[in-house]
């Protein structure tokens, strides 16, 4: 039985809300296969640090996206938190902040919930960026899961709870 929420999608005329759908399945499968837990979780905290930067950097202006020739300000908001997410990313793997495997032991359902929460978290914050007109024209199911308040706040809690809850079963396990 088809629920409401999905058959706001248009399965048939491709759409940015099915783009968000296949990104998000696509990200998921292929984030958590090609990293290990270790680089998911530097990848969760590097878009902390990118969405720290562009949330509160001054000159993330419409003014200065005209003077880059960038277009609307949500365009440049995207280039500066994808440029601090991944140098971010490459300084604290080169950092070495998280272990490389050892303790850490990658458990494939902990992967798997850590790339549905980067994926997530990941649309959560673009979609933020946009402007309320757009992001208004955006399904009911694509406002709903990641662009309401409550969505991107409870996107950016999840991460922080299930680093907790795996913590606190690793050592559970340990004894």
């Amino acid at each position: 039985m088809e629920t409401p929420l999905l058959s706001q999608v248009s399965w048939s005329v491709p759409t940015w809300d099915l783009f968000i759908l296949i990104f998000f399945v696509v990200f998921v499968v292929l984030f958590g296969l090609t990293l290990g837990r270790s680089r998911i979780l530097t990848a969760l905290l590097s878009t902390y640090i990118g969405w720290a930067v562009v949330s509160n950097l001054p000159y993330l202006t419409e003014e200065t996206s005209q003077k880059f020739n960038l277009g609307p300000v949500f365009v440049l908001k995207l280039v500066v938190f994808g440029a601090v997410l991944v140098i971010s990313f490459f300084f604290l793997i080169r950092a070495g902040i998280l272990p490389e495997g050892g303790e850490g032991v990658s458990h494939l359902p902990h992967i798997f919930l850590f790339s549905v929460f980067q994926a997530g978290l990941l649309i959560s914050i673009v979609l933020s960026f946009l402007p309320p007109s757009t992001a208004n024209s955006l399904a009911g199911i694509t406002r709903t899961f990641f662009v309401s308040d409550i969505a991107r706040f409870l996107w950016i809690l999840a991460p922080i709870v299930g680093m907790f809850l795996v913590k606190k079963e690793s050592e559970s396990n340990k004894r």
